[in-house]
């Protein structure tokens, strides 16, 4: 296959990036209507719900990290919690010895996403100025959802994979099996309940989602559908402001999301990383894959240890970001040997966009419903489509994670956001589960300690450790585009190594957008996913 542009996007007055490119030019036509990167990402948000269907939902969560120049970052944590009435003794009575991945039952913590809208468009009117009025940051996404939407391979692809396990879940085939066949690549696709959900949002507010008519539509129905949720555990929700985690890096400062996200698994790798580069290490070279493997190893080894719900846990992740402590982890690693490990946490079904605006002021966000088609449930009203991130929960109540009533799950999902010392600000991230954290060190590496440009550190080949969508097995995954000798040296190391296709949509969908000193804004897209990066 053809090696796609390595150029990056390039504008001065504004950027997006998304991995469709609808969801990037939403975003793009509300920053040259005067709008900030903020009111652009909602825009984006609502369209990536609509056009990128069995990646995300408003029925999910979200994450927001929000930088602007002169003041510390912000992060915006809007995932949900676990229901009231979902406890352990609950599932056990039904005979259940772990939480199914789906139907009513799967479907048992609260959809935060659209709370996050609201307290980021509030934030945006109170300390940006922003005046533009939700109507229009969602027009895009009712129009979309109404009239059409054109449906891209990875959705035919997606749905015919899961057509067999999902068919039978409420509502999902009446919603994604068109004439009761997965849709065709190019067909067009409606959602004419999810249109009437988003206006009715738009009129009477994002608060509607979780106190208003809406609440009351949804709650009844996903009772119907056998779901643990009530209207009380919907009124109950607030989307929750909190201070990202931070890794003073060589170059700069790099930052990301705290528990219960994994966002500190990121930062440790990256932290590791900055103490193995060697001079003359190639990015796609067998010792710097292995470093980061080796790295992505120990980092997951503390996620499974710590992360949790933060009311939960025992340790400040904070302070496993010291330099002492990254130090010792790094000192830790052979440098010519792979260690074993367990295996990985699976799937996910994720969507990561960014924006950076002409004043400045960026935003990285992720919004995931977990595995493709969340929970499959589509409640009949609304044509919500709610996620399964409850089943990350346990039913062992000596686990990690286990299932407590008004409990927030573990989140693989993190956006990330770095301020280098030169001045160039980043945002970057990445789909896939266990595969984000490795793909961020991937893409941010190449960009920070190899100098390459956004969209040649994207479309550069990459490596998974574990499981993401798609892929059920432990091994270390490489595109084929890595050399023969790479390949040799790794599997030489003691890495199982499976190859997968030249550009595999495996490694999930990746972008980034920097913005330099001068003002001036690089981007790239994933050449695995139908997005794009648009400059202005």
């Amino acid at each position: 296959m053809m090696n796609p542009s390595p150029n990056p996007a390039r504008g001065r007055h504004g950027m997006a990036t998304a991995p469709n490119a609808l969801a990037a030019q939403s975003a793009m036509a509300v920053l040259r209507e005067g709008g900030n990167a903020v009111e652009a990402m909602i825009a984006a948000a609502a369209t990536i719900a609509v056009v990128y269907p069995h990646m995300n939902s408003i029925g999910g969560d979200g994450f927001w990290l929000i930088a602007r120049p002169g003041e510390a970052p912000r992060g915006l944590e809007a995932c949900g919690a676990a229901a009231a009435a979902a406890s352990i003794a609950s599932y056990r009575e039904r005979g259940l010895s772990a939480i199914p991945f789906r139907g009513g039952v799967a479907a048992n913590t609260v959809a935060g996403t659209i709370s996050g809208w609201d307290a980021a468009l509030g934030y945006s009117r109170e300390a940006l100025g922003g005046r533009l009025p939700l109507e229009r940051l969602l027009q895009d996404a009712i129009d979309y959802a109404r009239d059409g939407i054109p449906v891209t391979l990875s959705q035919a692809r997606c749905t015919a994979g899961k057509r067999d396990e999902l068919a039978s879940i409420a509502g999902f085939a009446d919603t994604f099996l068109p004439d009761g066949a997965a849709p065709e690549t190019g067909s067009l696709f409606l959602q004419p309940r999810l249109a009437a959900t988003l206006e009715q949002l738009a009129r009477a507010g994002l608060d509607d989602f979780y106190r208003g008519d809406l609440a009351h539509s949804m709650a009844a129905d996903l009772a119907r559908l056998d779901s643990p949720l009530t209207r009380d555990d919907l009124r109950r929700h607030h989307a929750e402001w909190k201070t990202p985690l931070a890794l003073r890096h060589s170059l700069g400062t790099v930052y990301n999301m705290p528990p219960p996200t994994q966002g500190l698994v990121s930062l440790l790798i990256l932290g590791q990383i900055d103490r193995l580069l060697q001079a003359g290490m190639d990015p796609a070279g067998a010792p710097f894959v292995h470093a980061c493997v080796e790295a992505t190893k120990r980092a997951f080894a503390i996620r499974d240890r710590d992360i949790t719900d933060p009311a939960y846990m025992t340790v400040d992740p904070q302070s496993l970001l010291a330099p002492a402590a990254l130090d010792r982890m790094a000192a830790a690693i052979d440098p010519r040997q792979a260690a074993s490990w367990g295996k990985g946490l699976g799937p996910a079904d994720t969507i990561w966009m960014g924006v950076i605006d002409r004043d400045g002021v960026a935003v990285s966000f992720i919004q995931s419903i977990y595995h493709e088609f969340g929970s499959g449930i589509v409640l009949p009203a609304s044509g919500v489509n709610w996620q399964n991130r409850g089943c990350s929960f346990s039913l062992d109540p000596a686990a990690r994670n286990p299932l407590t009533p008004g409990r927030k799950p573990f989140h693989t999902l993190n956006p990330a956001l770095a301020r280098f010392d030169d001045g160039r600000t980043l945002v970057y991230g990445n789909m896939g589960g266990d595969g984000q954290p490795q793909s961020q060190s991937a893409v941010f590496s190449r960009i920070a300690l190899f100098g390459m440009n956004p969209q040649a550190a994207i479309s550069a080949p990459r490596w998974l450790l574990g499981r993401t969508w798609g892929q059920t097995s432990d091994s270390l995954k490489l595109e084929a585009r890595f050399s023969d000798e790479a390949v040799a040296a790794l599997r030489a190391m003691g890495h199982e190594v499976d190859m997968l296709g030249a550009w595999d949509e495996t490694m999930g969908h990746a972008g980034v957008i920097v913005r330099h000193a001068n003002g001036l804004l690089e981007g790239g897209s994933d050449p695995r996913s139908d997005g794009a990066a648009a400059g202005w």
